[in-house]
C-alpha cells in the first residue's frame, strides 16, 4: 500500500512539472511578438516643393489674314486630305492660300522679273566697260542704281505676293483651325488657325515667401498632370522673382519642361515638385515606422531575437520618406510591422 502511495505521489509530480513546463512554453510563446523586417541599404533622396499651376507651350500664335482674298485649304502633304486640328505642321508649310487676281495683277511680278533682269545685264555691261574707261563713273552709279530700284521692286512685289499665303511661323501642331467657307472671300486680318509648339513647355507658379531661400534658377522639377498618372516629365527652374507680391506675400517662379513626347497637353493643371535637397545615398526609412516618446523620435531593429529601441536623428523628407542622420546604420534590421506595442528589448519573431 505504501509504495502504492509513493508511484501516485511521483505520478503527480511528474504531472506538476509537465504542467508548469507547458504553462512557461505557453508564456514564451505569447510573449513573442511576430515581426516584419526590412533590411536598410542606401538609397537616393529627394527634399521637395510641391506646387500647381498650369502648362502653356513655349510657341504659341495666332495667325491672321494679311490680304483679303477666297478662303483655300491646303492639302497635308503627309495626309493627302486638308489639314485638321491635330496636325503637325513644319516651319514655311503653307496651311492657307488666298486668291486674288486683283492683288496680282497690281504686282504685276511678271514684269517686275523682267526689268529686274534687264537691268542686271545692262548693270553688267556698263560695270565692264567703266573697267576699260569707256564710261564715266556718273554713268556707272546710273546703272546700278536702277538695277538696285529693280532689285527691290522684285523683293517689294514677292512680300505683297507671300501675304496671300498663311505658312507655318515654326515646326508645331495645328490647335485650333476656325471653320471657313472654302473658296468664301476672306478680309484681311481674320484668324484662320493657331499653331503650337510644346514640345516644351512653360509654367509660372507661386509660392509662398518662406520658400523664397529656397528657390534658384536650374533647381530640377519633376512634372506630372495633376488629374491623372502618366510619365513624369522633367523641368527645370529658369527664372525666380526676389520680390512678393504685397497683396498675397507670394513670389513667382517660372519653369520650363521638355515635352518630347508631347505626353502633357498645353492648358494642363499640373503638380510640379521642385528639388530643394536631395542626396544620391543615405540610410532612408518610411516616415510611418517612427514612434513619438516623449518627443523623441524612436524604431525599432532586430537583434538576437529582441527588439532594439533605436533613437534617431532625421535630415532630409519628403512626403513619405525620411533621411536617418543618427541611429541606424547600413545592414540594420529595421522592424516596419507589429513595432506599435513593443518596448525595449521585447521578444519578437521575424515572419516572412
Amino acid at each position: 500500500m505504501r509504495t502504492k502511495t509513493i508511484v501516485f505521489a511521483s505520478l503527480a509530480a511528474l504531472l506538476l512539472l509537465a504542467a508548469c513546463k507547458q504553462e512557461r512554453m505557453a508564456i514564451d510563446t505569447s510573449s513573442t511578438i511576430p515581426v516584419r523586417t526590412s533590411e536598410l541599404n542606401p538609397k537616393p533622396i529627394q527634399e521637395v516643393i510641391t506646387v500647381t499651376g498650369t502648362a502653356f507651350p513655349i510657341s504659341d500664335i495666332e495667325l491672321k489674314t494679311e490680304q483679303a482674298g477666297q478662303y483655300r485649304l491646303r492639302a497635308n502633304p503627309r495626309t493627302g486630305v486638308p489639314f485638321r486640328m491635330g496636325d503637325a505642321v513644319l516651319k514655311d508649310e503653307v496651311l492657307i492660300s488666298l486668291d486674288n487676281p486683283e492683288v496680282v495683277n497690281q504686282v504685276a511680278m511678271d514684269s517686275k522679273k523682267l526689268q529686274f533682269d534687264s537691268a542686271q545685264r545692262e548693270f553688267t555691261k556698263q560695270k565692264s566697260i567703266f573697267d576699260k574707261g569707256g564710261i564715266t563713273l556718273k554713268e556707272l552709279s546710273d546703272a546700278e542704281r536702277s538695277f538696285v530700284d529693280a532689285k527691290h521692286s522684285i523683293e517689294s512685289a514677292t512680300l505683297t505676293l507671300a501675304k496671300l499665303e498663311v505658312k507655318a511661323p515654326f515646326n508645331g501642331v495645328i490647335a485650333d483651325l476656325p471653320h471657313v467657307t472654302e473658296g468664301g472671300w476672306t478680309a484681311s486680318g481674320t484668324l484662320v488657325v493657331r499653331v503650337v509648339d510644346y514640345s516644351r513647355l512653360y509654367a509660372e507658379l507661386t509660392l509662398p515667401s518662406k520658400d523664397m531661400d529656397r528657390i534658384v534658377r536650374g533647381q530640377t522639377v519633376t512634372v506630372n498632370d495633376y488629374s491623372a498618372a502618366k510619365t513624369a516629365l522633367k523641368g527645370t527652374v529658369t527664372q525666380a522673382s526676389p520680390a512678393l507680391d504685397p497683396d498675397s506675400r507670394m513670389f513667382k517662379v517660372k519653369i520650363d519642361i521638355a515635352n518630347p513626347q508631347l505626353i502633357l497637353k498645353p492648358g494642363t493643371f499640373i503638380k510640379a515638385e521642385v528639388v530643394v535637397q536631395e542626396k544620391p545615398a543615405a540610410i532612408v526609412i518610411s516616415k510611418s515606422v517612427i514612434l513619438d516618446r516623449q518627443g523623441n523620435k524612436i524604431v525599432y531593429v532586430v537583434d538576437r531575437g529582441m527588439a532594439v529601441e533605436r533613437r534617431i536623428k532625421t535630415g532630409i523628407e519628403n512626403k513619405d520618406e525620411v533621411e536617418v542622420l543618427e541611429g541606424l546604420q547600413a545592414k540594420d534590421q529595421l522592424i516596419i510591422e507589429g513595432f506599435e506595442t513593443l518596448r525595449n528589448r521585447s521578444q519578437v519573431k521575424v515572419i516572412q
